[in-house]
């Protein structure tokens, strides 16, 4: 695919570039180690790229990284795309035959592995790696890789340089591989540059934040390290959730925003910490990738504040749509994932493909240039997911009168008992609604009778 040179930029290198040149002395990330300039990250990118062309690396070819919340593994990714490379990320929570299956699969040239937080799963995967003739590096030195910091040291000070094209395959994002073998979620550098205008653009970034990123880096909380470093912020590392810790890096660091999944929010209700510490620095919650419940959610307004923004997307098209902070005020949206981003298009549909009313539930279909290229070697797949240029979601949801979406559920979780349909997030949240139950997930159990039984598992207070 050509994309008319009036109409390709920018491309990853050029945007982020100019990003890290804005604010070379503000502080970019910040870990346990210290701290790291925008300068010196620039400048670590650079020295990525030579090594790996000097490796041989060139355009189109693959680098498959295994890593913790570390800056480096950030600066690797953008020093793999910046070239024409394209980048895949081996989930760190992964078991070790699915990130094996996933070196084969993205045909991948080299293997990436944090010595530091991944060493024992590392070991393994550089073994494989190197047997079925990978190029093999660990971020800093370790007794089973080549060390990729001492390389950079050796190439001396080196530019960072774009050679991307807006065509060149960027990611391949793997899926959670629900309903078999993960699938290779393929984007382009083409697609990228949206889903960061669209976060600038409609998701609440404060002016210069101070983001703290627990989740892995190489998934959605990834996905606002560039929109900080836009804004000249500065990108808190934390590897693994411990609430206290977290609590207290809050209150120490004055921090600003930071991203959560439902669950740890509601560990961090639970614990004893948070009315001990002073949380008031945070300006912006946002949180996602599963539904929250709506007591929960009041009560996370109630005790830490009007701060909270829910995101909503797929791995094969982010983001989709924002609730703003405003709009979690009013109890009839607390349930709601908001309003599309300016870039994405959505459809409600029927069985039969009609489209639906407002206010009535179906299947959210999308369509936009942030959208996913294809499932990677997975032509069949792709045709029954994009259907007459529209990305079919597999979610059910209804659209209001005043454009709010809400998500009802899976369309694969749907229960069916005694011919009705079930949504089991409707049953969780009247289960959580109940002071004494903390978290419940509900599912369908074959029944004789009624074909599937609605049944619960709750862990309480």
């Amino acid at each position: 695919m050509e994309i008319p040179a009036h109409q390709s930029g920018p491309t990853i290198g050029a945007q982020y570039r100019r990003i890290l040149e804005r604010h070379p002395d503000r502080i970019a990330f910040q870990d346990d180690r210290g701290p790291q300039t925008y300068a010196a990250v620039q400048s670590l990118i650079g020295g990525y790229q030579a090594v790996l062309e000097r490796s041989g690396l060139r355009r189109g070819d693959g680098v498959a990284a295994l890593g913790g919340n570390r800056y480096e593994v950030w600066a690797l990714g953008i020093a793999v795309q910046s070239l024409g490379l394209y980048v895949t990320w081996l989930h760190p929570m992964g078991g070790q035959a699915d990130q094996l299956f996933q070196l084969e699969d993205a045909r991948v040239s080299a293997l990436v592995v944090d010595e530091l937080h991944h060493a024992d799963r590392g070991r393994e995967l550089v073994r494989a790696a190197a047997s079925a003739g990978l190029r093999t590096w660990s971020f800093g030195p370790s007794d089973f890789a080549d060390d990729l910091e001492t390389a950079v040291r050796q190439t001396g000070p080196q530019e960072f340089r774009d050679e991307g094209r807006p065509e060149d395959l960027a990611i391949l994002n793997y899926t959670g591989g629900t309903t078999g073998r993960p699938k290779g979620v393929s984007r382009r550098q083409f697609n990228l540059g949206p889903a960061m205008a669209d976060i600038l653009a409609d998701f609440e970034i404060p002016d210069r934040p101070r983001y703290l990123l627990i989740p892995p880096m190489s998934h959605v909380a990834g996905s606002k390290v560039g929109p900080v470093l836009a804004r000249g912020g500065t990108v808190h590392l934390m590897n693994g959730f411990d609430p206290a810790a977290v609590l207290e890096a809050i209150e120490r660091e004055r921090i600003s925003m930071t991203l959560l999944v439902p669950t740890m929010i509601y560990v961090l209700l639970d614990h004893p910490d948070l009315d001990e510490r002073d949380v008031s620095s945070l300006e912006y919650v946002l949180y996602g990738t599963s539904p929250m419940s709506e007591s929960r959610l009041q009560e996370a307004l109630a005790r830490i504040g009007p701060v909270f923004g829910q995101l909503y997307g797929q791995t094969e098209c982010y983001p989709i749509s924002v609730l703003s902070r405003e709009d979690q005020q009013v109890p009839q949206l607390l349930l709601s994932c908001g309003k599309p981003v300016p870039s994405v298009d959505v459809r409600i549909l029927g069985a039969m493909g009609e489209d639906l009313p407002r206010g009535e539930a179906g299947e959210l279909c999308v369509r936009g240039r942030s959208a996913m290229d294809g499932y990677w070697q997975r032509d069949d797949t792709t045709a029954e997911t994009i259907v007459d240029g529209w990305l079919r979601t597999g979610d059910i949801a209804r659209m209001d009168e005043a454009g709010y979406l809400f998500i009802v559920d899976r369309s694969k979780d749907m229960i069916i008992s005694g011919g009705f349909n079930v949504f089991p997030r409707e049953v969780e949240d009247a289960l959580m609604s109940h002071p004494a139950v903390a978290q419940a997930a509900v599912f369908g159990v074959e029944d004789e009778k009624w074909g599937e039984q609605v049944t619960a598992a709750v862990v309480l207070r």
